[in-house]
């Protein structure tokens, strides 16, 4: 099947970039976002605007979306104005948000009442693997929808992968957000401990960064770390989501995952400190405040 009209929900840090992709190779995309103000780029290369969910659906053989919040998702695929109430048969939806696990089976069921496919396609990389449509991809629902949708996929990401049935998509991504917790109070702790020696961050990045310390986390964010840049590539206060999610699944599966738990307590922190906004990388702020280190 070839597709040509897509609809896109969600156009912030990292959906307006990955919506860019599919424009600029040439599909016609009817988007929508709470905020008109943040699609102004999109539509000025050529976008089409439509005042919601429901209305790009009607428009579109494939709808994406790429929002905030669990309750976004369900607004904007389950509501009267959602996607779902205008969707045609043998259309397809592509959650990309970061979401709950039992919301996406949920989603899949209604569906596939009404001739729908759905795949829960969460992405890891943050902002710059959205702008260099280097993401990871991480997708859950029926195999033969997902080889069908895999080409649109590929103009997003590089490591792309089918995960299993409905859900599994969320699954794997609470596996991803569980590693990133913990990766990065590590790199937090590493640079917090190079600044009060008195090292240059950046010369301590070069170094670790290339032995068995190394990671993306390191790599990348300590950087803007080391440069105090904490613009969000990813926001706060959607990582306290996500950790809430993956702490809430693991605790309905009877599994302890103390770590996990640590850090998301420290980034609760950081949300009562007003950092909500702060990219990720927020977190050196919260640990250099508990040690009276001034950046």
């Amino acid at each position: 099947m070839v597709f040509k009209n897509i609809g896109w929900i969600g156009t912030g840090v990292m959906g307006a970039a990955m919506c860019g992709h599919l424009l600029k190779a040439g599909f016609n995309l009817f988007i929508h976002n709470r905020t008109k103000e943040k699609a102004n780029d999109l539509l000025e290369k050529g976008a089409v605007w439509c005042d919601s969910p429901a209305q790009a659906a009607q428009q579109a053989q494939v709808i994406f979306t790429m929002v905030g919040f669990v309750h976004d998702v369900a607004q904007s695929i389950l509501s009267p104005e959602g996607v779902l109430s205008k969707a045609k048969p043998e259309t397809v939806i592509v959650d990309m948000t970061t979401s709950s696990p039992r919301l996406a089976t949920r989603i899949y069921t209604k569906a596939k009442e009404q001739g729908v496919d759905v795949l829960d396609a969460p992405v890891s990389g943050g902002d710059i693997g959205a702008r260099d449509a280097t993401l990871a991809i991480m997708a859950g629902g029926d195999s033969d929808v997902f080889d069908k949708i895999k080409p649109l996929l590929e103009k997003l990401g590089q490591n792309i992968a089918y995960m299993g049935a409905a859900g599994s998509g969320q699954h794997t991504k609470m596996s991803n957000q569980i590693l990133i917790a913990g990766t990065m109070i590590g790199a937090v702790e590493s640079l917090l401990y190079a600044q009060k020696t008195g090292l240059d961050m950046h010369a301590v990045i070069d170094v670790i960064g290339k032995g068995a310390a190394g990671s993306w986390t390191i790599n990348n964010l300590g950087r803007r770390i080391a440069d105090k840049n904490y613009n969000p590539g990813f926001f706060i206060k959607h990582f306290v989501k996500d950790m809430g999610i993956a702490l809430a699944e693991a605790q309905r599966m009877k599994l302890s995952l103390p770590g996990l738990a640590l850090v998301n307590q420290f980034y609760t922190a950081a949300m009562a400190q007003g950092k909500a906004e702060l990219g990720t990388q927020g977190l050196f702020r919260v640990l250099a405040e508990l040690n009276a280190i001034n950046e």
